[in-house]
């Protein structure tokens, strides 16, 4: 017998009748229940569909890397509306999708064709932006007049005071919107579900997961669920979660969505301004929140200053989710020191696997070995077989199982990282791994930031670890650059602390005395601050770019 799947819509309307008063969405202004949300969703799914969108092809007519669903767009910062509309996109058997508002206009443009828009959701302020996009990708043409089969606009008033585009409508003019509302189509496992990856990987990719498969891989729903078990999890309730991050981040959408299947109310706050830990800390105060989602260092650090320097209430906190980038031993031992009550969750994972493994520190006890998710494995380097946990061989992370399809429109990509191997389809995300003696998968990084030095491979985050450890360095990245004796160099950039300093061969004997000597670098360059994207993730562009200039970083070695 099949197992029973699951559409992300059908979920929520189990854990509606079973708690429809209960808040669903919170922010500083706003407080949505379960229900309301539901009603809301529903009329804004009325107007997708008055305005033609919904499935054009259904999926076992598709194949792997195709979409045959309407496509919404998503240009905004962190809102309740943002949820709203990815829920009521979902009712109208339509895909929402992540653009980082971040983007140049060009950038914005090229991503709305890509994956062939025709509605976007979006901030006033951003208006401007996706105008302008409009107008420098011809492949969007002139469809922003309002006029039939053009792109569908729908406005979010953010209090910027722009103006909204010609011929756009209001949100709540949207989700007032009753005609249709009771003659909604059914949504389906199979449906859609849709991120868009950028950042540290390059041209944006669009990850094409059924909403079965990612409900159970990666928004913490249970396999085989019945609607019983459903209902019996959502009348117990998650607490309260904090989607910290942009919401435009994968990994912060899967928070949300893991709160929301089970029963929880999920917070969010303003992100269109620079991370405000203070901010982030009354937040979690004031709405006891049990649960917060935070990206590595980046956000981390402010925080563990910030609760060393304040005066908090945070003892509903009792477990702090952490990844997309690295959070290094040192503040994970300084949360936990901070807040005793604290469990801080390591999880690793990648759009194109969900979570694979996930570690837990405590008081008095750091993650050292990962729980494996369903499905985790390591292939072979040449990718033709399954290792065995005896096998001594670096190969890659691999998921199989419920995974994702494909990439949008993209036949090459899909058949290279979601190949078929001993019969089974298998996401193959990108970072090298190999087993332990204990039979655990040790994850040694992407394989894209491994340093070929004398024919030597240094994967760069484990040198980042160890830089991160010395007491007078804030933050680090390392890469590596052309060097005419080995071919290629290992590469740091450093930020020291406030007032702190070090010399250049006082860093690399620091690495030395940690890890073999030849994953030193060979070149250090001091920074005022190492950049990162919005969502955390090391900026390893700026990076290699910043190696490359700085001739003058080179330290002597013998």
């Amino acid at each position: 017998m099949t197992a029973q799947e699951w559409s992300l819509p059908a979920v929520l309307d189990v854990v509606t009748d079973v708690a429809p008063d209960r808040d669903m969405l919170v922010s500083a202004t706003t407080r949505r229940s379960y229900a309301q949300v539901r009603d809301r969703t529903r009329h804004l799914a009325a107007h997708f569909r008055q305005h033609g969108l919904g499935v054009r092809r259904e999926r076992r007519e598709l194949r792997r890397w195709e979409c045959g669903q309407s496509t919404v767009a998503l240009v905004m910062s962190n809102c309740p509306e943002y949820l709203e509309t990815m829920i009521g996109a979902f009712r109208a058997r339509a895909v929402p999708f992540n653009v980082n508002h971040h983007y140049a206009p060009r950038e914005i443009g090229a991503l709305l064709s890509q994956v062939g828009a025709e509605a976007v959701v979006y901030h006033r302020r951003l208006g401007p932006k996706i105008a302008q996009a409009a107008r420098l990708d011809t492949r969007l043409g002139t469809r922003l007049d309002g006029t039939p089969g053009g792109l569908l606009l729908i406005d979010v008033d953010d209090g910027s005071g722009v103006a909204p585009l010609p011929g756009s409508t209001s949100f709540p003019s949207a989700v007032a919107d009753a005609e249709g509302v009771h003659d909604l189509p059914v949504p389906s496992p199979d449906d859609l579900y849709l991120v868009c990856t950028g950042g540290t990987t390059g041209t944006p990719k669009g990850v094409l997961w059924r909403q079965g498969d990612v409900y159970v891989s990666a928004m913490g729903g249970v396999e085989g669920a019945t609607r019983d078990v459903i209902a019996e999890i959502a009348a117990a309730g998650a607490g309260v979660w904090f989607a910290a991050p942009p919401l435009m981040h994968g990994a912060a959408q899967w928070t949300a969505f893991a709160g929301l299947v089970n029963g929880g109310t999920v917070v969010l706050h303003d992100d269109s301004v620079p991370f405000d830990a203070p901010e982030i800390l009354r937040t979690v105060q004031r709405e006891r929140v049990t649960m917060m989602s935070i990206v590595g260092d980046a956000y981390a650090r402010p925080l563990v200053e910030e609760i060393r320097a304040g005066s908090y209430d945070l003892s509903s906190l009792v477990r702090l989710g952490t990844g997309g980038a690295t959070t290094s031993a040192g503040l994970k031992q300084a949360l936990v020191d901070l807040l005793p009550q604290l469990t801080v969750v390591d999880g690793y994972g990648a759009s194109e696997t969900g979570g694979m493994a996930f570690g837990t520190s405590t008081a008095g006890r750091q993650a050292h070995r990962f729980r494996l998710s369903a499905g985790a494995a390591v292939l072979s380097a040449d990718r033709s077989r399954f290792l065995d946990p005896r096998d001594d061989e670096v190969g890659w992370t691999a998921r199989v199982g419920r995974i994702p399809l494909g990439y949008l429109g993209d036949r090459a990509r899909t058949e290279q990282t979601f190949p078929l191997v001993d019969g089974r389809r298998t996401s193959v995300p990108g970072d090298r791994a190999r087993y332990n003696s204990d039979g655990d998968i040790v994850v040694l990084g992407r394989d894209a930031m491994v340093v070929n030095t004398g024919g030597e491979k240094v994967f760069v985050e484990e040198v980042e670890e160890v830089l991160r450890q010395h007491p007078d360095i804030l933050d680090a990245l390392v890469v590596g650059r052309p060097n005419d004796r080995y071919g290629e160099e290992v590469v740091a950039l450093v930020q020291l602390r406030a007032g702190a300093q070090v010399s250049p061969a006082s860093v690399r004997e620091h690495v030395a005395g940690q890890v073999a000597r030849f994953k030193a670098p060979r070149a250090v360059l001091l920074c005022p601050r190492i950049r990162r994207h919005v969502t955390g993730k090391a900026d390893y562009t700026w990076a290699r770019r910043a190696a490359l200039e700085a001739v003058a970083a080179t330290v002597p070695t013998a």
